[in-house]
């Protein structure tokens, strides 16, 4: 039998190391490997020398984003879930949904507790490690409010575990898991990032009140959910949360699990201000 050469050995290592790489540098990493591919076709000592060349540097560049991985996913913090809201009775039914499914749509009322609990849900998962878990908010001053309480119950410090960006303000670290926005700005972001390689996780909250940003995020998520369970490429999980007013148009353009959560707590949501 003839042996594979070093190159191609280390070629096909290569490959399946990029499943433990940060989201954001895969696409570019299997880029340069088909680039190695191309020279390994050519059969001849300079594409080789090459080919090993570039193995070398893609090798690094794997070490470095599998570490930053490691440490990501060894400092994902532990949640805890306040059981009088209605969402936390749900969380294991949701949990079970979020992992089987790309898509989850969740309806409940005001106050319920799924603006606040489903990113600590997703990060109990382990989302948020190869990506954000990206939370988009209608208003500025709710992507700030919602932020600042889900850093309250992380007992974290806004910016650190859970930050927001919004226009012209935006407090986030190397270390955040959880990042709150407005709809504009995640949809601002698609023109740089087409495939929403920063994130492992979209929670589009409060999708029923249909701005023409909301609408625009919820087509793109459409066009972008067959792309992203590519082979070696994490699947993004879009958890929507909306009214029972809109649950049928949702269903019908999405047809995906839906999980009512009844009953609201009748306290002030820091969402919206509205009561429940």
């Amino acid at each position: 039998m003839t042996a594979i050469p070093p190159v191609i050995q280390n070629f096909k290592s290569l490959e399946t190391a990029l499943q433990s790489c940060m989201l954001s540098d895969r696409h570019a990493l299997r880029r340069k490997l088909r680039d190695v591919a191309d020279l390994q076709k050519m059969a001849n000592e300079n594409s080789m020398s090459k080919a090993q060349r570039f193995l070398g540097e893609i090798t690094q560049k794997i070490h470095k984003s599998q570490q930053k991985y490691q440490q990501r996913l060894a400092n994902l913090p532990k949640p805890e879930y306040p059981l009088e809201l209605p969402v936390s009775s749900r969380r294991d039914e949701i949990s079970e949904a979020v992992k089987k499914n790309q898509v989850v749509i969740v309806c409940g009322e005001t106050g319920s507790g799924k603006t606040t609990q489903l990113p600590k849900i997703c990060l109990e998962l382990g989302r948020g490690v190869s990506g954000l878990i990206g939370h988009t908010q209608p208003r500025r001053i709710a992507a700030r409010s919602v932020a600042s309480r889900i850093a309250q119950e992380l007992n974290s410090p806004l910016g650190e575990v859970v930050g927001y960006k919004v226009r012209f303000n935006d407090k986030l670290s190397e270390s955040s898991y959880v990042k709150l926005m407005t709809d504009g700005i995640l949809l601002a972001e698609t023109q740089g990032d087409k495939f929403l390689n920063a994130y492992d996780t979209i929670i589009i909250d409060e999708a029923h009140e249909r701005s023409l940003n909301i609408d625009f995020l919820l087509g793109y998520m459409k066009w972008l959910l067959p792309k992203r369970p590519a082979p070696g490429r994490k699947p993004c999980r879009a958890a929507s949360s909306e009214s029972p007013a809109s649950r049928s148009c949702f269903l019908r353009n999405l047809s995906r699990p839906f999980l009512p959560i009844p009953g609201g707590m009748g306290r002030e949501d820091p969402a919206s201000g509205n009561t429940g």
